[in-house]
């Protein structure tokens, strides 16, 4: 039976400690990929591609280049924030089984994309959907996906032959895991924590935290 909707949104995680390294069935991959693909887009323009990356060299390289962007933004911080962050590892590039990164044409579909006249980053949003249908649909499929964050995009560019014009929004790291860690990471380490919902939503008009909630429809 196909796991609960909530159940699914709740047990995902950003992975990085927890990838085993054992293969992804070529189905289960397919799956995965499909229901990212079935994601909503401005205009239907559908303007995400995704690279399947398998190559220990290529995963290497892009890794060394994590550490590097690392290292820098660990000389950033001083004090108890640097002690934290040396406590916290931020990708599973060489542990989990492949990597899919995925990436934004903002002319698919140009010109004339239905719906982004008057936004242009709705075409960005349509991919970050993609990412969320990907993200969801492996944690169903009991599979664990890590985003990396820590590189430029004109080192993803060049080492994956991407052309100008072609954002790489997200390396994902995908493979099978021991577990899904009830906590997220950032929360187990103090970096972060979670605000509650009441603090997110407001009624009608934005209010400042604090303020209760903004009178109903006049």
């Amino acid at each position: 039976m196909p796991a609960d909707l909530y159940d699914v949104i709740y047990r995902r995680r950003d992975v990085r400690a927890q990838f085993t390294g054992a293969p992804v069935p070529e189905d289960v991959l397919e799956r995965v990929l499909a229901a990212a693909h079935a994601a909503p887009s401005v205009g239907l323009s559908q303007p995400w591609d995704f690279i399947v990356i398998e190559s220990v060299r290529t995963r290497k390289a892009f890794s060394d280049h994590v550490g590097h962007e690392r290292a820098l933004f660990a000389s950033t911080l001083s004090g108890d924030r640097a002690a934290r962050f040396t406590q916290i590892k931020i990708d599973g590039v060489m542990e989990s089984t492949l990597s899919v990164v995925v990436t934004y044409d903002s002319q698919r579909g140009a010109p004339g994309v239905l719906g982004r006249h008057s936004i242009a980053d709705a075409g960005l949003y349509s991919a970050c959907l993609a990412i969320e249908n990907l993200w969801l649909a492996a944690t169903a499929e009991g599979l664990g996906v890590g985003w990396v964050s820590f590189y430029r995009e004109r080192m993803v560019q060049d080492l994956l032959g991407i052309p100008d014009g072609i954002r790489p929004v997200a390396w994902l790291c995908l493979g099978p895991v021991t577990h899904h860690e009830a906590v997220p990471d950032l929360e187990r380490h103090s970096w972060a924590h979670r605000r509650p919902l009441r603090q997110a939503v407001h009624r009608e008009a934005w209010r400042p935290a604090g303020q209760g909630r903004a009178a109903g429809p006049a």
